[in-house]
C-alpha cells in the first residue's frame, strides 16, 4: 500500500504528465535521446572511497521551501568542486522542481546527473535521457516488480542508469529480482516521514556485494556519517544541509573527511 503523503504525490505526477505528454511528443523525445552522451553515473559511484551525489532541491513536503533564491547552475557548478555527482529535483508540485532545472545543470557541468522524480511511465525516462540525466531514480514503493524491471532494462538500453530506492526487506527482494546494478537506501520512513540513519546500517547488510549501495536522507552531521561507516555503502545523497550551506564544497569535502578517518 502506498503511504497518504506518497500517494498524493503520485497522483499530482499523472495529472501533470498528461499536460506534458501533449506538450511534447514522445517520439521527439525519444529522438533527442539520440544526441544526448552522458557520462556514468554508477562509475562516478563505484570509484575508490565515499561517492557524495549532491541534490539541487528548492523544495520538500517535510520542510517547505528550503531556499528562496534558487540558482541551479550557480549551485551546480559549486557542488562541481567537491561531489561525485548531482541529483536535480525534476518533481513540480511538492518538490518545486523543474526539468529545465535538470537541462541547465547538465550543460554547466561535467558530473554525472540523477534525475530525482516520482518516474511512473516509460515517458519519463526518454525525456530523462534528452534532459542530460545520466541516471533516473525508481522508487519500489510505488512501482511493481513487473514494471520496475521495465524501466530498469529501458534505462540501460537506451545508456542510462538506474538508482532504485528502496525502504525495506520486500522492495530490496524486488529490486535485486529486477536485475539492479545500484541501490539507494531511504533512510526516510515514508508512513511517518521520520529519519532513522539505521535503516542503512540494516538494509545494506541484505544486498549482494556486486551490487552498489547509496545511502539517501537525513544525512547532515559528522555524527550521521560516523554511524553510516559501519554500513556496506559506497555514496551518499545529501541534498538539504548543503542546500541550506553557504559553502556547500565544503560541507562535501567534510563529509568525506569524516568517512575516510
Amino acid at each position: 500500500m502506498i503511504p497518504d503523503i506518497l500517494k498524493k504525490i503520485v497522483d499530482a505526477r499523472v495529472e501533470r504528465l498528461k499536460i506534458e505528454k501533449k506538450q511534447r511528443d514522445v517520439f521527439d523525445i525519444i529522438n533527442s535521446c539520440c544526441n544526448s552522451n552522458p557520462p556514468s553515473f554508477l562509475n562516478a559511484i563505484r570509484k575508490k572511497g565515499l561517492s557524495v551525489i549532491a541534490e539541487l532541491k528548492r523544495a520538500s513536503p517535510t520542510t517547505g521551501l528550503i531556499r528562496h533564491q534558487f540558482e541551479p547552475i550557480q549551485t551546480a557548478l559549486q557542488y562541481e568542486q567537491a561531489a561525485d555527482a548531482i541529483s536535480v529535483l525534476t518533481e513540480q508540485d511538492y518538490f518545486l522542481g523543474s526539468p529545465a532545472y535538470l537541462e541547465k545543470a547538465a550543460k554547466a557541468v561535467s558530473l554525472p546527473i540523477l534525475r530525482k522524480d516520482f518516474i511512473i511511465d516509460e515517458y519519463q525516462v526518454f525525456e530523462a535521457k534528452a534532459l542530460g540525466a545520466s541516471c533516473v531514480l525508481l522508487i519500489a514503493s510505488i512501482l511493481d516488480r513487473e514494471k520496475l524491471a521495465a524501466f530498469i532494462q529501458i534505462s540501460h538500453g537506451i545508456g542510462l542508469d538506474t538508482l532504485v530506492e528502496i525502504h525495506d526487506e520486500n522492495e530490496l527482494e524486488d529490486a535485486v529480482v529486477s536485475g539492479v546494478r545500484l541501490i539507494g537506501i531511504n533512510n526516510r520512513n515514508l508512513h511517518t516521514f521520520s529519519v532513522d540513519i539505521s535503516t542503512t546500517a540494516r538494509l545494506s547488510r541484505l544486498v549482494p556485494d556486486d551490487i552498489l549501495v547509496v545511502s539517501e536522507s537525513g544525512i547532515r552531521t559528522e555524527k550521521d556519517i560516523q554511524l553510516l561507516k559501519n554500513a556496506r555503502i559506497d555514496g551518499i545523497l545529501v541534498g538539504e544541509c548543503l542546500m541550506r550551506s553557504s559553502c556547500p564544497a565544503e560541507k562535501i569535502l567534510e563529509l568525506k573527511r569524516t568517512y575516510e578517518r
